[in-house]
Protein backbone atom coordinates (compact mmCIF):
# COMPACT_ATOMS: atom_id res chain seq x y z
CA UNK A 1 0.00 0.00 0.00
CA UNK A 2 1.28 3.27 -0.54
CA UNK A 3 0.42 7.14 -0.06
CA UNK A 4 -1.53 9.11 -2.52
CA UNK A 5 -0.40 12.07 -4.18
CA UNK A 6 0.26 14.94 -2.12
CA UNK A 7 -0.11 18.50 -2.02
CA UNK A 8 -1.93 21.03 -4.12
CA UNK A 9 -2.21 18.48 -6.62
CA UNK A 10 -4.30 15.43 -5.01
CA UNK A 11 -7.55 17.23 -5.47
CA UNK A 12 -6.19 17.37 -9.00
CA UNK A 13 -5.77 13.73 -9.10
CA UNK A 14 -8.77 12.35 -7.59
CA UNK A 15 -10.80 14.26 -9.78
CA UNK A 16 -9.19 13.04 -12.74
CA UNK A 17 -9.37 9.19 -11.67
CA UNK A 18 -13.77 10.09 -10.72
CA UNK A 19 -13.94 11.11 -14.13
CA UNK A 20 -11.55 9.15 -16.06
CA UNK A 21 -12.04 5.18 -14.87
CA UNK A 22 -15.32 4.37 -16.57
CA UNK A 23 -18.06 2.98 -14.44
CA UNK A 24 -17.31 2.27 -11.01
CA UNK A 25 -19.01 -0.40 -9.05
CA UNK A 26 -20.13 1.92 -6.26
CA UNK A 27 -20.70 5.35 -6.28
CA UNK A 28 -21.49 6.25 -2.28
CA UNK A 29 -22.46 9.81 -1.69
CA UNK A 30 -21.51 11.08 2.20
CA UNK A 31 -18.47 11.32 3.35
CA UNK A 32 -19.22 10.52 7.30
CA UNK A 33 -19.00 7.36 9.13
CA UNK A 34 -21.79 5.70 7.22
CA UNK A 35 -20.57 6.40 4.23
CA UNK A 36 -16.78 6.13 4.99
CA UNK A 37 -17.37 2.66 6.59
CA UNK A 38 -19.33 1.61 3.36
CA UNK A 39 -16.86 2.28 0.97
CA UNK A 40 -14.21 1.14 2.92
CA UNK A 41 -15.69 -2.12 3.24
CA UNK A 42 -16.04 -2.05 -0.68
CA UNK A 43 -12.88 -1.19 -2.07
CA UNK A 44 -11.42 -3.76 1.04
CA UNK A 45 -13.73 -6.48 -1.51
CA UNK A 46 -12.04 -5.61 -4.37
CA UNK A 47 -15.02 -3.17 -5.73
CA UNK A 48 -14.02 -0.15 -7.74
CA UNK A 49 -15.25 2.64 -5.23
CA UNK A 50 -15.39 6.41 -5.40
CA UNK A 51 -17.23 8.62 -2.58
CA UNK A 52 -18.61 12.02 -2.83
CA UNK A 53 -18.98 14.32 0.10
CA UNK A 54 -20.67 17.63 -0.30
CA UNK A 55 -18.72 19.60 2.35
CA UNK A 56 -16.28 17.78 4.43
CA UNK A 57 -15.86 14.28 5.60
CA UNK A 58 -17.47 14.01 9.14
CA UNK A 59 -18.59 18.00 8.94
CA UNK A 60 -22.15 16.62 9.91
CA UNK A 61 -23.10 14.40 12.91
CA UNK A 62 -20.48 12.52 12.70
CA UNK A 63 -17.74 14.81 14.05
CA UNK A 64 -20.65 15.56 16.81
CA UNK A 65 -20.74 12.94 18.72
CA UNK A 66 -20.12 12.24 22.98
CA UNK A 67 -16.91 10.74 21.58
CA UNK A 68 -18.02 7.44 22.74
CA UNK A 69 -17.57 3.69 21.75
CA UNK A 70 -20.19 2.14 23.60
CA UNK A 71 -23.30 -0.10 23.92
CA UNK A 72 -25.38 1.75 24.77
CA UNK A 73 -26.58 1.40 28.66
CA UNK A 74 -29.58 3.15 27.78
CA UNK A 75 -30.24 1.04 25.06
CA UNK A 76 -29.96 -1.79 27.58
CA UNK A 77 -32.63 -0.03 30.18
CA UNK A 78 -35.39 0.02 27.43
CA UNK A 79 -35.29 -3.77 26.38
CA UNK A 80 -33.08 -3.37 22.82
CA UNK A 81 -30.39 -6.21 23.74
CA UNK A 82 -29.72 -6.97 20.51
CA UNK A 83 -28.84 -3.65 19.35
CA UNK A 84 -26.61 -3.45 22.58
CA UNK A 85 -25.02 -6.89 22.29
CA UNK A 86 -24.10 -6.20 18.85
CA UNK A 87 -22.52 -2.52 19.80
CA UNK A 88 -20.18 -4.35 22.04
CA UNK A 89 -19.13 -6.27 19.70
CA UNK A 90 -18.47 -4.02 17.50
CA UNK A 91 -16.47 -1.73 20.46
CA UNK A 92 -14.09 -4.29 20.91
CA UNK A 93 -13.56 -5.37 17.39
CA UNK A 94 -12.69 -1.39 16.65
CA UNK A 95 -10.78 -1.23 19.84
CA UNK A 96 -8.37 -4.42 18.04
CA UNK A 97 -8.33 -2.36 14.77
CA UNK A 98 -7.20 1.30 15.67
CA UNK A 99 -5.76 0.91 19.08
CA UNK A 100 -4.19 4.44 18.28
CA UNK A 101 -7.58 6.22 18.37
CA UNK A 102 -9.84 3.83 20.89
CA UNK A 103 -9.13 3.40 24.75
CA UNK A 104 -10.35 2.00 27.58
CA UNK A 105 -12.48 4.13 30.15
CA UNK A 106 -13.83 3.66 33.44
CA UNK A 107 -17.28 5.56 33.68
CA UNK A 108 -18.37 5.91 37.33
CA UNK A 109 -22.70 5.94 37.97
CA UNK A 110 -22.08 8.00 41.64
CA UNK A 111 -25.02 6.64 43.92
CA UNK A 112 -26.79 8.67 46.45
CA UNK A 113 -29.79 6.03 47.59
CA UNK A 114 -29.39 2.97 49.44
CA UNK A 115 -31.01 1.07 46.17
CA UNK A 116 -28.46 2.65 43.44
CA UNK A 117 -25.78 0.88 43.70
CA UNK A 118 -27.14 -2.47 43.64
CA UNK A 119 -30.14 -1.55 41.64
CA UNK A 120 -27.25 -0.09 38.71
CA UNK A 121 -24.54 -2.65 39.22
CA UNK A 122 -26.91 -5.43 38.34
CA UNK A 123 -27.84 -4.28 34.71
CA UNK A 124 -24.21 -3.47 34.05
CA UNK A 125 -23.31 -6.93 34.90
CA UNK A 126 -25.24 -7.73 32.28
CA UNK A 127 -23.89 -5.38 30.46
CA UNK A 128 -20.56 -7.07 30.86
CA UNK A 129 -22.07 -10.32 29.92
CA UNK A 130 -23.57 -9.10 26.90
CA UNK A 131 -19.73 -8.09 25.16
CA UNK A 132 -18.84 -11.71 26.15
CA UNK A 133 -14.81 -11.96 25.32
CA UNK A 134 -14.65 -8.79 23.91
CA UNK A 135 -15.74 -7.10 27.26
CA UNK A 136 -13.03 -4.37 28.09
CA UNK A 137 -13.14 -4.63 31.87
CA UNK A 138 -15.64 -6.16 34.54
CA UNK A 139 -18.15 -3.54 36.05
CA UNK A 140 -17.71 -3.53 39.99
CA UNK A 141 -19.24 -1.29 42.98
CA UNK A 142 -17.14 1.05 44.84
CA UNK A 143 -17.35 3.13 48.12
CA UNK A 144 -17.45 6.90 48.67
CA UNK A 145 -13.54 7.30 49.03
CA UNK A 146 -12.72 5.04 45.73
CA UNK A 147 -15.53 7.30 43.86
CA UNK A 148 -14.04 10.36 45.10
CA UNK A 149 -10.43 9.18 44.05
CA UNK A 150 -11.66 8.82 40.33
CA UNK A 151 -14.20 12.24 40.32
CA UNK A 152 -12.76 14.22 42.84
CA UNK A 153 -15.38 16.78 42.13
CA UNK A 154 -18.10 14.91 42.61
CA UNK A 155 -20.88 16.77 45.28
CA UNK A 156 -20.12 14.87 48.26
CA UNK A 157 -23.38 15.23 50.85
CA UNK A 158 -25.09 11.71 50.61
CA UNK A 159 -22.35 9.99 48.64
CA UNK A 160 -22.76 6.42 48.69
CA UNK A 161 -20.49 5.16 46.47
CA UNK A 162 -21.06 4.07 43.01
CA UNK A 163 -20.81 1.57 40.09
CA UNK A 164 -17.58 1.70 37.88
CA UNK A 165 -17.70 0.01 34.46
CA UNK A 166 -15.64 0.45 31.28
CA UNK A 167 -16.56 1.38 27.73
CA UNK A 168 -14.85 2.93 25.28
CA UNK A 169 -13.73 6.78 23.79
CA UNK A 170 -12.11 8.10 20.75
CA UNK A 171 -11.64 10.99 18.71
CA UNK A 172 -14.96 11.02 16.09
CA UNK A 173 -13.65 13.16 13.54
CA UNK A 174 -10.07 11.29 13.61
CA UNK A 175 -11.60 7.85 12.69
CA UNK A 176 -13.72 9.16 9.65
CA UNK A 177 -10.00 10.33 8.30
CA UNK A 178 -8.33 7.43 9.17
CA UNK A 179 -11.33 5.54 7.15
CA UNK A 180 -10.56 8.06 4.53
CA UNK A 181 -6.66 7.25 4.95
CA UNK A 182 -7.42 2.82 4.50
CA UNK A 183 -9.74 3.84 2.04
CA UNK A 184 -7.17 5.33 -0.26
CA UNK A 185 -4.65 2.54 0.48
CA UNK A 186 -7.36 -0.17 -0.94
CA UNK A 187 -7.75 2.05 -4.03
CA UNK A 188 -11.20 3.50 -3.20
CA UNK A 189 -11.04 7.57 -4.79
CA UNK A 190 -12.86 9.98 -2.46
CA UNK A 191 -13.62 13.51 -2.93
CA UNK A 192 -15.00 16.17 -0.62
CA UNK A 193 -16.45 19.51 -0.97
CA UNK A 194 -18.58 17.91 -4.01
CA UNK A 195 -21.95 17.92 -3.64
CA UNK A 196 -24.32 16.10 -5.44
CA UNK A 197 -26.77 18.27 -7.30
CA UNK A 198 -28.76 15.68 -8.88
CA UNK A 199 -29.09 11.45 -9.90
CA UNK A 200 -28.26 9.75 -13.61
CA UNK A 201 -31.21 8.05 -14.39
CA UNK A 202 -31.33 5.33 -17.38
CA UNK A 203 -34.60 2.87 -18.15
CA UNK A 204 -35.91 4.13 -14.40
CA UNK A 205 -33.09 3.37 -13.03
CA UNK A 206 -30.21 5.23 -10.86
CA UNK A 207 -27.08 4.92 -12.86
CA UNK A 208 -24.70 7.48 -11.14
CA UNK A 209 -24.73 11.29 -10.28
CA UNK A 210 -24.14 14.65 -11.11
CA UNK A 211 -21.83 16.71 -8.88
CA UNK A 212 -20.27 20.22 -8.29
CA UNK A 213 -16.22 20.51 -7.79
CA UNK A 214 -17.03 23.59 -5.10
CA UNK A 215 -13.06 24.69 -6.08
CA UNK A 216 -13.66 25.54 -9.65
CA UNK A 217 -17.41 25.65 -9.93
CA UNK A 218 -17.50 22.69 -12.60
CA UNK A 219 -20.39 20.56 -13.08
CA UNK A 220 -19.08 16.44 -13.40
CA UNK A 221 -21.33 13.27 -13.87
CA UNK A 222 -19.83 9.74 -13.07
CA UNK A 223 -21.40 6.45 -13.45
CA UNK A 224 -21.73 3.57 -11.51
CA UNK A 225 -23.50 0.15 -11.51
CA UNK A 226 -25.16 0.85 -7.74
CA UNK A 227 -25.38 4.41 -6.06
CA UNK A 228 -25.68 4.31 -2.28
CA UNK A 229 -26.89 6.88 -0.07
CA UNK A 230 -25.17 7.32 2.72
CA UNK A 231 -25.81 11.23 3.71
CA UNK A 232 -26.80 10.77 7.72
CA UNK A 233 -29.76 13.18 8.25
CA UNK A 234 -29.55 14.67 4.45
CA UNK A 235 -31.07 11.01 3.20
CA UNK A 236 -34.40 12.08 2.79
CA UNK A 237 -33.08 15.40 0.89
CA UNK A 238 -30.90 12.90 -1.76
CA UNK A 239 -34.09 10.28 -2.13
CA UNK A 240 -35.79 13.30 -3.09
CA UNK A 241 -33.19 13.44 -6.15
CA UNK A 242 -34.81 10.09 -7.94
CA UNK A 243 -38.34 11.13 -6.59
CA UNK A 244 -39.09 14.74 -5.29
CA UNK A 245 -42.50 13.10 -3.60
CA UNK A 246 -40.92 10.57 -1.95
CA UNK A 247 -42.12 10.65 2.25
CA UNK A 248 -39.51 11.87 4.96
CA UNK A 249 -37.87 8.53 6.22
CA UNK A 250 -36.35 10.74 9.48
CA UNK A 251 -37.72 12.00 12.33
CA UNK A 252 -34.20 14.14 13.45
CA UNK A 253 -33.50 15.34 16.88
CA UNK A 254 -30.38 17.62 18.32
CA UNK A 255 -28.02 16.70 21.01
CA UNK A 256 -26.15 19.56 22.43
CA UNK A 257 -22.64 19.38 24.09
CA UNK A 258 -20.68 22.25 26.45
CA UNK A 259 -16.51 21.76 26.60
CA UNK A 260 -15.41 23.24 29.59
CA UNK A 261 -11.87 22.72 31.34
CA UNK A 262 -10.67 19.76 32.94
CA UNK A 263 -10.23 21.36 36.36
CA UNK A 264 -14.16 20.04 36.89
CA UNK A 265 -13.96 16.98 36.49
CA UNK A 266 -10.19 16.16 37.49
CA UNK A 267 -9.22 12.23 38.55
CA UNK A 268 -9.68 9.22 35.61
CA UNK A 269 -12.70 8.56 35.59
CA UNK A 270 -15.70 10.22 33.41
CA UNK A 271 -19.72 10.45 35.00
CA UNK A 272 -22.29 8.95 33.98
CA UNK A 273 -25.93 10.30 34.96
CA UNK A 274 -27.83 7.34 34.36
CA UNK A 275 -31.39 9.44 34.44
CA UNK A 276 -31.89 13.14 33.43
CA UNK A 277 -35.13 15.06 33.63
CA UNK A 278 -35.75 14.27 30.31
CA UNK A 279 -35.12 10.37 30.54
CA UNK A 280 -31.22 10.60 29.09
CA UNK A 281 -28.52 9.74 30.33
CA UNK A 282 -25.85 12.61 30.69
CA UNK A 283 -22.31 12.27 29.95
CA UNK A 284 -19.32 14.28 31.24
CA UNK A 285 -16.00 12.87 29.93
CA UNK A 286 -12.23 14.00 29.59
CA UNK A 287 -11.40 14.30 26.05
CA UNK A 288 -8.41 15.71 24.74
CA UNK A 289 -7.65 17.88 28.29
CA UNK A 290 -10.73 19.20 28.39
CA UNK A 291 -14.34 17.80 29.98
CA UNK A 292 -17.89 17.29 27.43
CA UNK A 293 -20.65 17.35 29.00
CA UNK A 294 -24.01 16.21 27.28
CA UNK A 295 -26.26 15.52 25.64
CA UNK A 296 -29.59 16.83 24.99
CA UNK A 297 -32.34 15.14 22.62
CA UNK A 298 -34.41 18.31 21.23
CA UNK A 299 -36.71 16.81 17.81
CA UNK A 300 -35.79 19.67 15.06
CA UNK A 301 -38.76 20.46 12.26
CA UNK A 302 -35.40 20.58 9.81
CA UNK A 303 -31.96 19.72 8.91
CA UNK A 304 -28.76 22.11 8.20
CA UNK A 305 -25.39 22.43 7.96
CA UNK A 306 -24.92 23.87 11.20
CA UNK A 307 -27.12 23.41 13.54
CA UNK A 308 -26.90 25.23 17.08
CA UNK A 309 -27.53 24.88 20.12
CA UNK A 310 -30.68 26.31 21.98
CA UNK A 311 -30.08 28.13 25.33
CA UNK A 312 -32.28 25.83 27.12
CA UNK A 313 -30.60 23.16 26.03
CA UNK A 314 -27.02 24.35 27.52
CA UNK A 315 -29.05 26.00 30.93
CA UNK A 316 -30.19 21.84 31.16
CA UNK A 317 -26.57 20.26 30.87
CA UNK A 318 -25.20 22.91 33.38
CA UNK A 319 -28.26 22.62 35.65
CA UNK A 320 -27.98 18.59 35.69
CA UNK A 321 -23.92 18.62 36.11
CA UNK A 322 -24.41 21.11 39.09
CA UNK A 323 -26.45 18.38 40.72
CA UNK A 324 -23.28 16.33 41.10
CA UNK A 325 -20.14 18.23 40.62
CA UNK A 326 -18.27 21.03 42.89
CA UNK A 327 -17.52 23.78 41.56
CA UNK A 328 -20.20 23.13 38.72
CA UNK A 329 -19.25 24.99 35.77
CA UNK A 330 -21.26 27.78 34.77
CA UNK A 331 -21.79 29.76 31.25
CA UNK A 332 -18.33 31.68 31.72
CA UNK A 333 -16.44 28.23 31.98
CA UNK A 334 -17.84 26.75 28.50
CA UNK A 335 -14.74 26.86 26.21
CA UNK A 336 -17.24 25.70 23.11
CA UNK A 337 -20.86 24.09 22.80
CA UNK A 338 -21.28 22.17 19.66
CA UNK A 339 -24.79 20.67 18.23
CA UNK A 340 -25.09 17.21 15.79
CA UNK A 341 -28.23 16.01 14.53
CA UNK A 342 -29.42 12.57 14.96
CA UNK A 343 -30.71 10.74 11.78
CA UNK A 344 -33.51 9.07 13.54
CA UNK A 345 -35.64 7.01 11.97
CA UNK A 346 -39.49 7.11 11.84
CA UNK A 347 -41.20 4.53 13.74
CA UNK A 348 -44.72 5.33 12.44
CA UNK A 349 -46.25 6.48 15.39
CA UNK A 350 -45.81 9.79 17.41
CA UNK A 351 -43.30 8.89 20.10
CA UNK A 352 -40.38 11.13 21.35
CA UNK A 353 -37.25 10.82 19.91
CA UNK A 354 -35.27 9.83 22.47
CA UNK A 355 -37.57 6.42 21.77
CA UNK A 356 -37.01 6.15 18.41
CA UNK A 357 -34.63 3.33 17.18
CA UNK A 358 -30.60 3.82 17.33
CA UNK A 359 -30.78 0.87 14.64
CA UNK A 360 -29.97 1.28 11.26
CA UNK A 361 -32.05 0.76 8.15
CA UNK A 362 -31.40 -0.20 4.36
CA UNK A 363 -33.66 1.07 2.17
CA UNK A 364 -34.22 0.17 -2.06
CA UNK A 365 -35.98 2.24 -4.45
CA UNK A 366 -37.59 0.90 -7.26
CA UNK A 367 -34.78 2.88 -9.20
CA UNK A 368 -32.21 1.03 -7.13
CA UNK A 369 -31.11 3.99 -4.86
CA UNK A 370 -29.67 2.08 -1.61
CA UNK A 371 -30.15 4.54 1.39
CA UNK A 372 -28.19 3.32 4.39
CA UNK A 373 -29.69 5.53 7.56
CA UNK A 374 -29.85 5.68 11.49
CA UNK A 375 -27.12 3.55 13.66
CA UNK A 376 -23.90 5.46 15.25
CA UNK A 377 -20.42 5.60 15.36
CA UNK A 378 -20.11 2.08 17.64
CA UNK A 379 -21.53 -0.07 14.68
CA UNK A 380 -20.46 1.93 11.77
CA UNK A 381 -18.50 -1.31 10.47
CA UNK A 382 -21.24 -3.63 10.75
CA UNK A 383 -23.69 -1.25 8.69
CA UNK A 384 -21.12 -1.23 5.90
CA UNK A 385 -21.03 -4.62 5.62
CA UNK A 386 -24.66 -4.61 5.73
CA UNK A 387 -24.75 -2.30 2.96
CA UNK A 388 -22.40 -3.61 0.74
CA UNK A 389 -23.87 -7.14 1.03
CA UNK A 390 -27.21 -5.54 -0.25
CA UNK A 391 -25.96 -3.47 -3.18
CA UNK A 392 -23.61 -6.36 -4.24
CA UNK A 393 -26.42 -8.56 -4.66
CA UNK A 394 -28.49 -5.76 -6.18
CA UNK A 395 -25.80 -4.70 -8.63
CA UNK A 396 -24.46 -7.97 -9.49
CA UNK A 397 -21.74 -7.72 -8.54
CA UNK A 398 -19.16 -11.21 -7.69
CA UNK A 399 -20.21 -12.04 -4.35
CA UNK A 400 -17.19 -11.49 -1.67
CA UNK A 401 -16.95 -11.62 1.79
CA UNK A 402 -16.39 -8.55 3.92
CA UNK A 403 -12.65 -8.52 5.35
CA UNK A 404 -13.05 -5.39 8.01
CA UNK A 405 -14.13 -7.20 10.91
CA UNK A 406 -10.17 -7.91 11.31
CA UNK A 407 -8.76 -5.07 9.23
CA UNK A 408 -6.35 -2.96 11.08
CA UNK A 409 -7.00 0.87 10.09
CA UNK A 410 -4.56 3.21 8.92
CA UNK A 411 -1.74 3.42 11.56
CA UNK A 412 -2.78 1.15 13.60
CA UNK A 413 -0.49 0.75 16.49
CA UNK A 414 -1.08 -0.27 20.29
CA UNK A 415 2.33 1.88 21.27
CA UNK A 416 1.18 5.10 23.37
CA UNK A 417 2.18 8.48 22.25
CA UNK A 418 1.74 11.97 23.99
CA UNK A 419 -1.02 14.69 22.44
CA UNK A 420 -1.01 15.55 20.23
CA UNK A 421 0.96 12.68 17.78
CA UNK A 422 -1.36 9.78 19.52
CA UNK A 423 -3.88 10.35 16.45
CA UNK A 424 -1.83 9.81 13.89
CA UNK A 425 -0.28 5.87 15.16
CA UNK A 426 2.32 5.43 13.19
CA UNK A 427 2.01 8.41 10.99
CA UNK A 428 3.43 10.46 13.99
CA UNK A 429 6.82 10.23 12.94
CA UNK A 430 6.05 11.65 9.77
CA UNK A 431 3.89 14.11 10.75
CA UNK A 432 7.08 15.20 13.30
CA UNK A 433 9.23 15.41 10.65
CA UNK A 434 7.23 18.12 8.64
CA UNK A 435 8.42 22.30 9.41
CA UNK A 436 6.57 23.62 12.26
CA UNK A 437 6.72 20.39 14.70
CA UNK A 438 7.70 22.38 17.56
CA UNK A 439 5.24 25.68 16.52
CA UNK A 440 1.93 25.90 18.60
CA UNK A 441 -0.57 27.44 16.46
CA UNK A 442 -1.84 29.03 20.11
CA UNK A 443 -0.50 28.69 23.74
CA UNK A 444 -4.24 27.33 24.73
CA UNK A 445 -4.60 24.50 22.10
CA UNK A 446 -2.14 21.44 21.80
CA UNK A 447 -2.06 22.01 17.80
CA UNK A 448 1.09 22.74 16.11
CA UNK A 449 2.01 23.69 12.15
CA UNK A 450 3.23 20.71 11.02
CA UNK A 451 -0.34 19.02 11.80
CA UNK A 452 -1.34 21.83 9.13
CA UNK A 453 1.05 21.18 6.48
CA UNK A 454 0.44 17.38 6.91
CA UNK A 455 -3.42 17.86 6.95
CA UNK A 456 -3.68 19.56 3.13
CA UNK A 457 -0.33 17.20 1.83
CA UNK A 458 -2.12 13.65 3.07
CA UNK A 459 -6.27 14.34 4.60
CA UNK A 460 -7.68 16.35 1.91
CA UNK A 461 -7.69 19.26 4.21
CA UNK A 462 -8.80 22.27 2.05
CA UNK A 463 -10.54 25.13 4.52
CA UNK A 464 -9.06 26.07 7.71
CA UNK A 465 -12.69 24.93 8.55
CA UNK A 466 -11.99 21.80 8.03
CA UNK A 467 -8.34 21.93 9.81
CA UNK A 468 -9.20 23.79 12.69
CA UNK A 469 -12.65 21.59 13.36
CA UNK A 470 -11.83 18.28 12.18
CA UNK A 471 -8.11 17.31 11.04
CA UNK A 472 -7.74 18.98 14.48
CA UNK A 473 -10.23 19.41 17.25
CA UNK A 474 -9.60 23.19 18.17
CA UNK A 475 -13.13 24.34 17.10
CA UNK A 476 -14.33 21.93 19.73
CA UNK A 477 -11.65 22.32 22.76
CA UNK A 478 -11.77 26.62 22.87
CA UNK A 479 -13.13 27.98 20.28
CA UNK A 480 -12.60 31.19 21.08
CA UNK A 481 -8.73 30.18 21.01
CA UNK A 482 -9.23 28.83 17.92
CA UNK A 483 -10.33 31.75 16.14
CA UNK A 484 -7.03 33.44 17.39
CA UNK A 485 -5.04 30.91 15.77
CA UNK A 486 -7.49 30.95 12.32
CA UNK A 487 -4.69 33.26 10.42
CA UNK A 488 -2.01 31.61 10.85
CA UNK A 489 -3.66 28.18 9.52
CA UNK A 490 -5.39 30.06 7.09
CA UNK A 491 -1.30 31.45 6.07
CA UNK A 492 0.00 27.81 6.16
CA UNK A 493 -2.94 26.37 3.82
CA UNK A 494 -2.20 28.48 1.45
CA UNK A 495 1.36 28.20 1.28
CA UNK A 496 0.59 24.08 0.61
CA UNK A 497 -2.60 24.64 -1.68
CA UNK A 498 -0.70 27.53 -3.86
CA UNK A 499 -3.50 29.91 -2.63
CA UNK A 500 -3.44 34.29 -2.28
CA UNK A 501 -3.73 36.44 0.26
CA UNK A 502 -7.49 37.43 -0.75
CA UNK A 503 -8.48 33.56 -0.24
CA UNK A 504 -6.59 33.84 3.21
CA UNK A 505 -8.61 36.79 4.11
CA UNK A 506 -11.75 35.20 2.81
CA UNK A 507 -10.90 31.55 4.69
CA UNK A 508 -10.21 33.66 8.19
CA UNK A 509 -13.46 35.68 7.17
CA UNK A 510 -15.66 32.65 6.72
CA UNK A 511 -13.99 30.56 10.08
CA UNK A 512 -14.78 33.32 12.19
CA UNK A 513 -18.59 33.90 11.09
CA UNK A 514 -18.86 30.33 11.87
CA UNK A 515 -16.95 29.93 14.91
CA UNK A 516 -18.84 32.58 16.97
CA UNK A 517 -21.81 29.67 17.03
CA UNK A 518 -19.14 27.95 19.13
CA UNK A 519 -19.17 30.30 21.70
CA UNK A 520 -21.97 31.12 24.49
CA UNK A 521 -22.81 34.79 23.79
CA UNK A 522 -22.09 37.27 27.29
CA UNK A 523 -25.28 37.80 29.60
CA UNK A 524 -25.19 41.21 28.06
CA UNK A 525 -25.66 39.78 24.36
CA UNK A 526 -28.11 37.59 25.17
Amino acid sequence: MTDVVTGAGARRVNLHAALNEGVWDLLVIGGGASGLGTALDAATRGYRVLLLEARDYAQGTSSRSTKLVHGGVRYLAQGNVALVREALYERGLLKRNAPHLVHDLGFLIAAYHWWATPFYGIGLKLYDLLAGRLNLRASRPVGAAEALRGIPTLVRPGLKGGVLYFDGQFDDARLAITLLRTLQNFGGVALNHAPVLGLVQEGGQVRGARFRDEETGQTHEVRARMVVNATGVFVDEVRRLERPDAPALLSPSQGVHVVVPRRFLPGGHALMVPRTDDGRVLFAVPWHDRVVIGTTDTPVPGVGAEPRALPQEVDFILETAARYLSPAPGRDDVLSVFAGLRPLVKSGGRGETKSLSRDHTLQLSEGGLLTLTGGKWTTYRHMAEDTVNRAAAHAGLPARLSLTRGLKLHGACAEPRPAPWQVYGTDAARVQALPGAEVKLHPDLPYVEAQVRWAARMEQARTVEDVLSRRLRALLLDARASLEAAPRVAELLAEELGQDHAWQAAQVGTYRALAQGYLLPSPSAS
